[in-house]
């Protein structure tokens, strides 16, 4: 149960449930949103305050351009027209500066609050139950840790802020020009209820499709991770031209999607345009008409005409605005689900005194210990069995018997559901997954490296583990001559999953990863099922070593590798048929000398 074979990883997908719709802005999470910026208020509230001044600022170019026109051109005043030019270079210059410290700022604040979600989110979800990663997709899990946090980084960089900008400038605009000609004004903004309309129903239609999007990029993610997992068996049985159509499926998804959305754009963007040329339309007609007649000045005309520009200019940015913060709001309120969830291990209430708690010497009793994976699909079925302190006990019997369910148990990667399990006389459940863990040492079958060097995979950053405590447990695993025929030694760089070392190889390792933890109960998961002849006599003597001491659970389908053991449990169908001495058992012609037979 340590490891997922891929035929259950490719059903996965079937477990993501769709994002669905719902209200066009949840203002529950974007309160949520806006609450990851506590800790940057103040740079936050800077930016604000940015915004507004170059909000409050935007009237004033227009009002320039009219004056130079008018005060100056129209009369050929040369000095006061290099003024105004000089004041109009001098505003652009001071907008410059304020416009880049408020994009500094706010993407400041944005990749803060990346920092942050993604760090929580990351302690949060390591400390789920190994069932949860049973039933999840890594892929969503990569989806939400990173491109979802993306989206919600979008908001503060170019999405929140900018509209409230957006809409400032509406109102600074809007009001200059009712404060120049109320009339005119009204009716250049007669298109303005049209452009509400078609914004609203465009905001309907990109929400769906954002939301379409999101999916179907959280499926690629899973897909990709799947088949890139698995391509050793994609390849071996063949499959690889079957998997491609399946991936140009949910590629052809991925583009319809984003079609859709590319849809809704280009339908929204040539509305507002048309309706900002029919407002400038009437300007002109109105404007030539009031020129003609002394009641108003080209100036006049010519800064109306930017306010027109300005005034949908943000019109059309709010839109991408919006998306932004459609998108964002999506992609919150995907990670705060998961931040919310509990699917963490119960854990007792924590050391108030600060003292560090003992290690566990390894006194371990099962008593009448049920367990399922799913439901009452009973794995184990009331077993019960005692391992004194620095005994070794090993568990054997057919694929399935419930072995590995055992360790899995004892490790509290899972959760029985009835019995009770105790080490050193403390109920399992009241000792702290910390304190339980760090007293566990453990070697598997499928032995997982890290990217990284050698040294870093065995002490797993573990500062506590000195270099010279891993130099000691090299030497007492007698892997000295592979560590130092690996460039660099101890400094070598597995990659990722270890694939630069052999299966023996990192066996080895992971005993070496054991041996320099010290821990107070060892268990080995089939550690010697995958080595050669060689690598496995090295193992057997790492093994009394290792064990000398110290409470060791094996769990073997090699009997030869057990004889030693101080109890054997044989299990079948999730029962103990049998428990002894190897030459009890084998004295008794029972379970455990028909598979001894057997080998």
């Amino acid at each position: 149960m340590w490891s997922l074979p891929f035929s259950r990883r490719l059903s996965f997908s079937r477990l993501s449930a769709p994002e669905t719709i719902g209200t066009i802005i949840d203002g529950k999470v974007l309160r949520r949103i806006l609450g990851q910026v506590r800790p940057y208020r103040v740079r936050f509230l800077c930016t604000g305050v940015l915004v507004f001044l170059l909000a409050v600022l935007s009237w004033v170019r227009p009002y320039l351009a009219r004056v130079a026109l008018d005060d100056h051109i129209a009369i050929g005043d040369g000095p006061g027209l290099l003024r105004v030019s000089l004041m109009v270079v001098g505003l652009i210059l001071i907008e410059a500066v304020l416009q880049f410290w408020q994009t500094y700022w706010a993407n400041w604040v944005a990749q803060s609050v990346t920092l942050d979600l993604r760090s929580a989110l990351f302690a949060h979800v390591s400390r789920f139950k190994l069932k949860y990663f049973d039933q999840t997709p890594v892929g969503q899990l990569v989806t939400r840790h990173i491109g979802d946090i993306d989206g919600i980084a979008d908001v503060f960089s170019n999405g929140l802020l900018n509209a409230v900008g957006d809409i400032l400038r509406l109102v600074v605009v809007v009001g200059a020009m009712l404060w120049i000609d109320p009339v005119l004004t009204l009716i250049v903004l007669l298109p303005i209820p049209v452009l509400l309309v078609a914004t609203r129903i465009f905001q309907k239609a990109i929400k769906k499709a954002f939301v379409s999007v999101r999916n179907e990029v959280s499926r690629i993610n899973v897909f990709v991770q799947e088949h890139v997992t698995g391509m050793s068996i994609i390849q071996a049985f063949g499959r690889e031209d079957a998997e491609r159509q399946k991936f140009l499926v949910h590629n052809a998804a991925h583009r319809a999607a984003n079609i859709r959305s590319i849809w809704a754009f280009s339908i929204f963007f040539p509305v507002v345009e048309m309706l900002s040329a029919t407002s400038v339309a009437l300007l002109l007609w109105l404007g030539v008409e009031g020129v003609a007649s002394g009641d108003m000045t080209l100036g006049v005309i010519l800064q109306f005409i930017l306010y027109v520009f300005m005034l949908y200019r943000p019109i059309r940015q709010l839109a991408d605005r919006f998306n932004v913060l459609q998108m964002g709001i999506v992609n919150a309120n995907r990670v705060f689900h998961l931040l919310d969830l509990d699917e963490r291990m119960p854990e007792p209430e924590a050391n108030l005194d600060g003292s560090k708690s003992p290690g566990l010497r390894g006194h371990i009793v099962f008593e009448d210990v049920w367990f399922a994976y799913n439901d009452e699909d009973w794995v184990l079925k009331g077993v019960s069995f005692e391992v004194k302190a620095g005994q070794c006990v090993a568990f054997v019997g057919a694929t399935g018997a419930g072995k590995s369910s055992i360790v899995n148990l004892l490790s509290r990667l899972y959760e029985f559901q009835k019995g009770r399990i105790t080490i050193d006389g403390e109920d399992i459940r009241t000792i702290s997954l910390d304190r339980l863990r760090s007293s566990i040492g453990v070697v598997l079958q499928d032995v997982f490296l890290f990217t990284g060097s050698l040294e870093d995979n065995i002490t797993l950053y573990d500062s506590d583990i000195s270099r010279d405590r891993v130099e000691e447990a090299v030497d007492a695993v007698g892997v000295r001559g592979l560590v130092d025929q690996l460039p660099g030694g101890l400094a070598y760089d597995v990659k990722e999953r270890g694939v630069m070392l052999s299966t023996g190889q990192r066996q080895l390792i992971a005993f070496v990863r054991a041996y320099a933890q010290q821990p107070g109960i060892l268990i080995l998961d089939e550690a010697t099922s995958s080595i050669d002849p060689e690598s496995e006599q090295l193992i057997r003597s790492a093994t009394e070593r290792l064990t000398r001491g110290r409470t060791s659970v094996l769990v073997a389908h090699r009997l030869t590798t057990i004889r030693d053991a101080d109890c054997i449990v044989c299990l079948d169908a999730g029962e103990i048929v049998e428990q002894g001495t190897h030459s009890d058992l084998l004295a008794a012609k029972g379970a455990y000398h028909r598979l001894f037979e057997l080998q």
